[in-house]
């Protein structure tokens, strides 16, 4: 287990992970980045929870479609993925419960 920096809504995490497990990680992080700018700008939304369920919701619809895809791969890549999605979302719900 190693601890990496992450930014996400510019404000910084320090994670713990297996090294395996680190790129994914990494691109999870990238990818919650990315979600929560997108609902931040296209609602002017500004209170973090709501940007963090506005984005948990837009992961969990693309995982939806992901899932009812008709002949796409799904492997165990593909399973460990949407884990470490999911989990960094929860993860983020989770310290932003903390601060209210």
């Amino acid at each position: 287990m190693e601890q990496i920096d992450v930014r996400i809504l510019d404000k910084d995490y320090r994670l713990i992970v297996a090294a395996e497990d680190k790129p994914r990680l990494i691109e999870a992080a990238a990818l919650v980045d990315e979600k929560m700018r997108s609902v931040r700008d296209d609602s002017r939304v500004t209170q973090l929870d709501r940007i963090a369920v506005g984005a948990a919701l837009q992961l969990a619809e693309e995982l939806i479609a992901a899932r009812q895809s008709p002949g796409e791969p799904r492997g165990p890549d593909h399973s460990r993925r949407l884990r470490l999605l999911s989990t960094a979302i929860d993860t983020e719900l989770e310290r932003q419960d903390k601060l209210f």
